[in-house]
């Protein structure tokens, strides 16, 4: 399969003309010898330890491009617990702001080829479900970056299909989760949750990063289960560092922030 993207008249044949050509190669013992295959079209070759370095390569180049091909500029980033569902459970309610945060999101006027604040999430069910699912509701895209985990974790129903993509490694999923962030939204979750939140703050911290919006959906929440403010008395965190997030209760809430923070005009909203 040739891409878009190539150039109209090429000297060498294409990657795939080749691979095609290959496949149909006389069988002969050295042609049937796994030393004789294409090494790109050789998955036993790609998936060998020493391959590591080239995979992690692959991982990171394909999401890019993929969505540098649909024009997405920028996104929201949507991390929450893959436990809470639209209703039955005592946070279900964070299912609803997520739907609606994600919803008014998707309607903001784009003023230039690529789409800015695409809503992206980790592409599971519950919370990230709520997520795709507001941009879904207008009939707006968004990402979904899905893992592969040792219980299947499909990608929610309300995911655009071209933009869902599956990782192998931990850290190139949340590279990318970063790399076109305009904001954080993070709902109320566990280790997974925790763990993506926390990697930002301290890119942001330690100035890796610039700084962006970081909201925290349910100041109860998160103060019964983090104390921030005993991380400053015991001088591990300065005060200054409880500034790099805003905690805030409702979609409203996180989006009127939002538009005032990359001053959006109003009639955006």
């Amino acid at each position: 399969m040739t891409s878009e993207h190539e150039p109209a008249h090429r000297i060498y044949p294409s990657a795939s003309d080749s691979a095609e050509h290959a496949s149909h190669s006389t069988a002969t013992p050295q042609t049937l010898s796994p030393s004789y295959k294409l090494a790109f079209a050789d998955l036993d070759f790609l998936l060998r330890e020493d391959l590591r370095p080239v995979r992690f390569q692959l991982e990171l180049m394909k999401p890019e491009l993929y969505m540098k091909e649909r024009g997405i500029g920028s996104t929201v980033v949507f991390y929450g617990s893959a436990r809470i569902p639209e209703s039955g459970h005592a946070l279900s309610h964070y299912y609803t702001e997520a739907r609606t945060l994600a919803r008014l999101l998707s309607q903001l006027p784009q003023q230039d080829s690529l789409r800015h604040f695409v809503v992206m999430s980790g592409g599971g069910p519950s919370i990230m479900e709520a997520a795709n699912r507001g941009a879904h509701d207008v009939g707006a895209p968004s990402v979904a970056l899905n893992i592969v985990l040792p219980h299947e974790q499909a990608p929610n129903e309300y995911v655009t299909p071209e933009l869902s993509f599956q990782f192998h490694y931990f850290a190139l999923r949340k590279m990318h989760f970063l790399m076109r962030a305009k904001a954080l939204c993070v709902l109320p979750g566990g280790f997974g949750t925790f763990d993506e939140m926390f990697e930002t703050l301290t890119l942001i911290q330690t100035g890796k990063i610039d700084p962006i919006p970081i909201f925290l959906f349910g100041k109860a929440f998160w103060t019964t289960v983090v104390n921030f403010d005993a991380l400053v008395s015991y001088g591990v965190i300065s005060t200054d560092d409880l500034k790099l997030f805003h905690f805030v209760e409702t979609a409203e809430e996180a989006f009127d922030s939002l538009v005032q923070f990359y001053n959006l005009s109003r009639s955006e909203k």
